[in-house]
């Protein structure tokens, strides 16, 4: 039961750049944003030129850690997508967009908005993207990457794997504590939270470190478990590494009833989730994470996809967990999407490796490299499960994240919802300066959990 915590082109330029090399290095800032996504709109301008994202919070907004402010709360629907009209929109959906449409075409609706490239980061992110370009380099086959730190280690990727990496070691903050709960939606739209007070620290973005300073760990994370009252208490720790080849991935359960902290299971790859009834394997946490090796990884190209986009409602704390979560999917009235360039890459399982994915396709949006869709093939080669990251912008960084991860399966008809703050008292907390890390070890697991 503990397990079911867990979070749960580049270019690897060489110093000895050559002219071409050092001309795509100067399009970053110019051509390109600083982290690699494409400047200029689209032709049909129907997508914005980036002109630095959001820049500052907005007005009424009262500190990290406080509900966010929709910076964009006038904005009406252009339009909404529905199995109606779904026809006339295909070309700008993903397979598992326009899948969610045929299995509720009842209920099933994209709001679609103006698009707002509000992406952006801090300018020191910005600095060592720029530098990760000249000096990054896959290692281990492209399990684990190499001489790059705080920032995209890949900005302008050209292999899929590199652009997987992107994603994984994205800008999230140094510290960050939330309470949150976690859903699985039966197909009676019935549900039951579970709430736990949750810390990751990203040693990858830790300003005063280095590559050097890493030690093969990414971040640590730790969450708490608040609610119900028979799990309270009980406690995962994850030791995320960088190539998990090399070393793989350490987590701790610490048990309250027996105040004893034991060495959990391997949480990688395909181990089922708990938590999200079935609906959620280890390495769909966070749209993806691991190790990407089981997977032959192909950069596709670029398309335009309506994803969701500037999220404020869906974490609103006007909006009730009851109000929010329907029967099948998420309720459309209180979604957000906008047309946007993403980065697809193509993940074909290894003939050697096993996995409940035979296939799995990465939509990463090129203002942030977050993962936006992901769609996941079954055995078979048929479509099975969608995963949705509700992307906003946490301006008080400022950094692009999800206000929610979403978990479809097609075939069980429910779904699987993390991070919900809206009932919490609160949101995610990037103000509290970052513990030591001995705070993270196994040894202080216990003694935390009696505080």
């Amino acid at each position: 039961m503990l397990i079911k915590h867990l979070i749960g082109a580049a270019v690897a330029l060489a110093l000895g750049a050559n002219t071409v090399m050092a001309a795509g290095f100067a399009s970053l800032g110019e051509g390109l944003t600083p982290l690699g996504g494409e400047k200029s709109g689209n032709q049909a301008g129907t997508i914005p030129a980036w002109n630095g994202g959001i820049t500052q919070p907005p007005a009424g907004y009262q500190g990290s850690g406080k509900p966010h402010v929709d910076p964009f709360a006038a904005d009406k629907p252009l339009f909404t997508i529905t199995k109606a009209n779904l026809d006339q929109y295909r070309a700008h959906l993903t397979p598992g967009q326009i899948a969610l449409f045929d299995t509720y075409p009842a209920t099933y609706q994209m709001p679609v908005y103006v698009t707002r490239r509000s992406g952006s980061a801090p300018q020191w992110v910005y600095d060592n993207t720029r530098k990760n370009a000249l000096s990054a380099k896959l290692a281990d086959g492209g399990n684990g990457f190499t001489e790059a730190y705080g920032g995209i280690p890949f900005p302008m990727p050209k292999t899929g794997v590199e652009a997987v990496w992107n994603h994984i070691a994205r800008y999230r903050g140094e510290y960050v504590v939330r309470r949150a709960s976690e859903v699985a939606v039966q197909r009676n739209g019935s549900f039951s939270p579970i709430t736990s007070q949750q810390e990751a620290m990203f040693k990858f973005y830790d300003p005063k470190g280095a590559y050097a300073d890493l030690n093969n760990v990414l971040f640590y994370y730790l969450s708490f478990i608040k609610s119900p009252a028979r799990l309270a208490g009980s406690a995962v720790l994850v030791h995320e590494t960088l190539d998990q080849v090399q070393e793989p991935r350490q987590a701790w359960a610490y048990n309250a009833g027996q105040r004893r902290v034991r060495r959990a299971p391997s949480l990688a790859y395909d181990t089922p989730i708990p938590a999200a009834d079935g609906l959620r394997t280890a390495d769909d946490t966070d749209m993806f994470n691991g190790s990407p090796d089981r997977y032959e990884w192909k950069l596709v190209g670029k398309r335009e996809i309506y994803i969701p986009y500037n999220n404020y409602r869906v974490s609103s704390p006007d909006v009730t967990y009851k109000q929010l979560l329907q029967a099948g999917h998420l309720n459309p009235a209180y979604t957000r999407h906008e047309l946007h360039r993403v980065w697809v890459v193509e993940g074909t399982l290894k003939s050697s490796a096993r996995h409940v994915y035979s296939r799995r396709t990465l939509y990463l949006d090129e203002d942030s490299w977050q993962a936006a869709v992901v769609d996941q093939y079954d055995g078979r080669g048929e479509l099975w499960r969608v995963s949705l990251a509700y992307l906003k912008n946490y301006y008080e960084l400022p950094t692009t994240w999800s206000a929610l991860d979403v978990f479809h399966d097609l075939q069980a008809r429910r779904y699987h919802v993390q991070n919900l703050v809206n009932e919490e008292g609160g949101t995610i907390d990037f103000s509290q300066a970052p513990p030591e890390d001995s705070e993270f070890k196994p040894a202080a697991l216990r003694r935390r959990g009696l505080r």
